[in-house]
Order: structure tokens, then sequence, then C-alpha cells
């Protein structure tokens, strides 16, 4: 079953106008798109997903909706979506940037270490590389950088060095074969209670199957020439590589002055254009982390145009 993370702390950031243009750039399972719609009377509801089964299965839930509009496109596609639909800016746009439940429990996607599927971790089923040409065809230091970088995994020589070794003697085809070889790279002294060694490993090839850190900046990157004056954002991270970027950049935004510490007054010229509401993160709530497990790692962070 879908439970959309921070539904409620997400709704309350993005303060909606009933009239007002919204974008959710991640629809997934359409648990936050129906929260926001339950808000707006005669606005508008832009949904993206870049998954053609989340297309599909958005198209079922909103598409006979007048108030909204579905497309199946990468968020970092955001401004030239808009473009195409002669919306020049919006009242706030919100991103969830965790893999579905759907993906997740869907064997087939190849997303889990839990279930046995063929190995593909594409969000967009129609891009051309899979995590199965990963493991099988990349160099082990090319497997190192992305382990290291993506996955932020202690042990990323030992377990691309065990990929590079097992597929030598037979290619890579399923999710817990890789999970297996993983696990048994990782020294059993450090491997944590409730947590499966391959956690990271599998976080940091499907970060790169799908490119997801350079479209997060991507969309970072356009939200002051999209969001109007007054209007929100709101961003849900789930983990320290996603939630660093829009830090950062709503750090950025909120910013009046670029100025090197040394310059005795400032003469950059830059204006803020964001405050940011949040001055830590969000965390999901006792409860939601009692009824949904998955919500641990979640952290929202939102602004708002000035």
């Amino acid at each position: 079953m879908h439970i959309p993370v921070l539904k409620t702390e997400l709704i309350h950031s993005l303060n909606i106008l009933p009239e007002g243009t919204y974008v959710d750039c991640t629809g997934g399972g359409g648990g936050h798109a129906q929260a926001v719609l339950d808000k707006l009377t005669s606005g508008r509801l832009i949904i993206l997903d870049r998954d053609p089964e989340a297309f599909d299965r958005l198209n079922g839930l909103f598409g006979s909706d007048p108030r909204v509009t579905i497309v199946q496109e990468n968020f970092r596609y955001l401004q030239e979506t808009l473009d195409k639909l002669g919306i020049i800016a919006v009242d706030g746009l919100y991103a969830d940037f965790g893999v579905s439940s759907f993906q997740l429990t869907e064997a087939e996607r190849g997303f889990s270490f839990r279930k046995d599927g063929e190995l593909d971790m594409r969000m967009d089923t129609t891009d051309s590389e899979s995590a199965k040409d990963v493991v099988n065809k990349y160099s082990q230091e090319l497997l190192e950088e992305i382990i290291y970088r993506y996955g932020e995994e202690r042990f990323f020589k030992r377990i691309a060095g065990a990929i590079v070794q097992r597929r030598g003697i037979k290619p890579f085809i399923s999710t817990l074969d890789l999970a297996a070889v993983v696990k048994s790279a990782v020294p059993a002294k450090f491997q944590k209670p409730g947590l499966h060694p391959a956690t990271q490993t599998f976080q940091a090839i499907r970060i790169h199957v799908n490119q997801e850190l350079v479209a997060v900046e991507a969309l970072l990157r356009q939200i002051e020439q999209l969001v109007k004056p007054d209007g929100r954002v709101a961003f849900i991270s789930f983990h320290s590589l996603e939630d660093r970027l829009v830090k950062n950049y709503l750090q950025r935004y909120a910013s009046p002055c670029e100025c090197p510490p040394e310059f005795p007054v400032c003469n950059c010229g830059k204006v803020a254009t964001f405050k940011v509401l949040t001055r830590k993160p969000v965390s999901p709530s006792a409860q939601e982390l009692k009824d949904n497990p998955l919500s641990r790692s979640a952290k929202l962070r939102a602004a708002v145009r000035i």
C-alpha cells in the first residue's frame, strides 16, 4: 500500500492557495497530489513522473479531474514542460525524491535487495542502461567511485572487487544474487542489525542509473525562475546527498551576499530570492514512524519566494 511520507507537514509548508497553480514533480502513488487537490478549488495541479507505470497509475487516479495535467517527464526538464503548457510561473512546487513503494515492492523492477528480480533499477524503463549493465560491464575503478560517491559506503573497494571477481565466473542477473555478493564483502563485525549490508551499494547503483542527483540539482537551479513571489517550494529527501543539495541551494538563494568573508563591504549586488522556512529539516513524527517505518530517513525542507 502506498503511504505518502510527511503528507501533513508538506501541505502545511506549501500554504496552498485554493485558486493557485502547483507542480508535483514526483507523482508516484498520488498521495501527495490528492492532499494538494483537497485544498484546491479552481486551482491547477501539474503532475510529473518519469516512470511509465506511475504515469498510467496517475492517469487512472486523476485523469478525469479537469484541474489536473499529468506529464510523463523527468522533473529535471520542468522548465521545458511548463513552457509547453503555457505556464510562466507557479504558486508552489514540491518533490519527494524517494523511490516509490510500488517500485520497491514490484520485484521485477529490480530496486529491492529483499525481493528477487532482474537487476534493473530504472525509474524510466525506456532508458537504455540498467543496473545489470553497470555491475557487469563497468571497470572496478568506476564501480568503486560510484559506490563511494553515491552510497558513502566505507567498504567500497572490497565490494567493487567482489563484484568484479564474481562476474568473471558468472554475470549478475538477479537482485538477490548481487545482494549476497555485497553482503559477503562486508566484514561481519561491521554489519549492523536491521540494516542490510547491501543498502548503500544498491542506493549508489540506483542513483547512478537514474542520474538522480543530476536531476535534483537541475530542478533546484530552476526554482528562482519558476516560482511566483510568496510561492512555496518543499522537498523531501531520503539520504544525505539529496538533502545536502537542497540545503545548500536554499541557503544560497536566501543569502543576500556572496562576497568573500574578507571583503569589508558587500559589492556583489546579490539579492535574496527565497526565505528558508525550515531552520532544521522536518522529520517524521513518532506516530508516522510507527505507521510507516519506510519514512524513517525522510527530511523535508521548505522555502518561500521573496
